[in-house]
């Protein structure tokens, strides 16, 4: 789309040899995977699974039903006594050859990622990268737990802390990031002792298909599941399931409220990682340069589809001019493209073209309402659902694109007068995953960090993760944490024993 402000918009890189990413060797068996081996479906109904690059359909996944979970679920309890009893030590050695398979295979699931979701190659790779740490680090982290030491705490009383499994996991992914968010859930969820039912997106089931093919001879039937199908039916049916005894979502705000409304029935713990609309807090003493270079990646990052991205920049008035046309500068250079058109495209398209809908739905009501496109702005020339890098400035305060999760490559730009107003600002949205705050002012920055009501907030930075630390956020963005010891403590349950000992 042209503007006035871009009179050269972003066009699509496409792929110069016409072979396709992945083959049909490529491909995991089209089929529910249950008790340790890939099962047929009760039904014959299928939902097209589509290249969002090019918009063909490159596999069909059996539509799961309430019998297909309740035969998975009766697979995981059946599994969960023997499993959950296992030493640390033998499950630590399970999840290492689990990273070591995916390690194995990093290119093809890499490419398995990038054709289903579109995704640039660069970001598919370093997700396969990150499901394997996670997977190392929960296999380290199971064999150094630590509780309240034993101890006398009432006369005579001995009192032992026990860490004990949950028992069956109903698992609900999204499809922003398909196998890193499986990895992020099933390797706590195994390294605590639990097993698992996990329903992948409907519209990227492929990689989570094909790491249970992977992994299928490394552990025992039935401590992983995977049933395909939609949410209302299949994610419905885990959560009010009587035999499972907690659901795990990552996804939208409006999942999270479903899910947890169906679990209530039967009183089984949930955990929720929503959405976020991450606020970039610019003071006039900040590193415009690097900011504007750091939000080049982080907010743009898998094309924007990304519930921690830094989606809203709140700049102080005194600069923010500079750091527009530096982040302008930035957002026009991105390269925009196929994921098999080259290892240097870094935005590709939007997941499906409902989604695409959605993201330039509040393009056009953004600027019907006065909201100014800096660069960016719109569609792209198809095939595929490509959406420009856009970054939409003039935003007053309260307006639509700056308090809802657009999730798309799109970054807005407000301004503000002084810390007061920043915070206040930044924290007046629904949301509270993640934020970040720039200055060059140490006391500033603690301040400010600890004044903000997010679950992480990187300051002169944005985006890094690491399995060490926890990921979750606060208000409408759930509750519950990946990554880190503290997703252990969330698959666990704590049994106080005490011994009576006077004589």
């Amino acid at each position: 789309m042209t503007t006035a402000a871009d009179p050269t918009p972003a066009t699509v890189r496409r792929a110069a040899d016409p072979s396709p990413l992945i083959g049909a060797a490529d491909l995991p068996p089209a089929r529910h995977f249950v008790d340790g081996t890939f099962v047929e479906p009760s039904t014959d109904r299928v939902i097209d699974v589509v290249d969002p690059s090019t918009e063909d359909v490159i596999a069909r996944v059996p539509e799961g039903t309430a019998e297909d979970v309740d035969r998975a679920v009766a697979a995981a309890l059946a599994a969960a006594g023997p499993w959950g009893r296992r030493l640390p030590r033998e499950r630590s050695e399970l999840l290492h050859a689990i990273a070591d398979r995916l390690a194995g295979n990093t290119e093809l699931l890499a490419r398995l990622e990038s054709a289903n979701t579109g995704k640039p190659l660069a970001v598919s790779t370093d997700d396969v990268g990150q499901a394997i740490d996670t997977f190392r680090f929960m296999a380290g982290a199971v064999r150094a737990t630590t509780s309240l030491a034993a101890g006398e705490y009432a006369e005579n009383h001995l009192s032992v802390i026990l860490r004990e499994p949950l028992g069956v996991i109903g698992v609900v992914t999204p499809w922003n990031y398909p196998l890193l968010m499986a990895a992020w859930k099933t390797a706590p969820v195994l390294a605590a002792g639990n097993t698992l039912v996990l329903k992948p997106s409907e519209q990227t089931p492929l990689t989570t298909l094909k790491f249970a093919e992977l992994v299928a001879d490394l552990l025992p039937a039935g401590v992983l599941n995977v049933v395909n199908g939609h949410g209302a039916t299949v994610g419905a049916r885990l959560a009010e399931h009587p035999d499972v005894d907690m659901i795990a979502l990552t996804g939208s705000v409006g999942s999270g409220r479903a899910v947890a409304r169906a679990a209530a029935d039967t009183l089984k713990r949930v955990h929720l990682e929503l959405g976020g609309k991450a606020p970039v807090v610019v003071f006039e003493d900040a590193d415009l340069t690097a900011a504007a270079s750091a939000l080049r990646v982080a907010g743009f990052w898998n094309s924007g589809q990304e519930c921690g991205a830094a989606c809203r920049v709140l700049v102080h008035e005194s600069v923010a001019d500079e750091f527009i046309e530096q982040l302008v500068g930035e957002v026009r250079a991105l390269v925009v493209g196929e994921p098999a058109a080259g290892a240097d495209v870094e935005v590709g398209p939007m997941v499906s073209k409902a989604h695409f809908d959605r993201v330039t739905g509040y393009l056009e009501r953004a600027k019907r309402e006065g909201v100014r496109v800096a660069t960016g702005g719109g569609a792209l020339d198809g095939p595929g659902h490509f959406v420009a890098p856009t970054v939409l400035v003039d935003v007053p305060e309260g307006a639509e694109a700056a308090r809802e999760e657009i999730f798309g490559p799109v970054v807005t730009v407000e301004t503000f007068t002084d810390e007061d107003e920043a915070v206040r600002r930044a924290n007046d949205v629904p949301l509270g995953l993640s934020a970040s705050v720039w200055t060059e002012n140490a006391r500033r920055s603690h301040d400010i960090a600890a004044r903000l009501d997010f679950g992480t907030v990187w300051v002169n930075s944005h985006l890094v993760l690491a399995s060490e630390v926890p990921w979750g956020g606060f208000k409408g963005s759930g509750y519950g944490r990946d990554l880190s010891i503290y997703a252990l403590d969330d698959y666990t349950r704590t049994k106080h024993v005490m011994h009576h000992h006077g004589r």
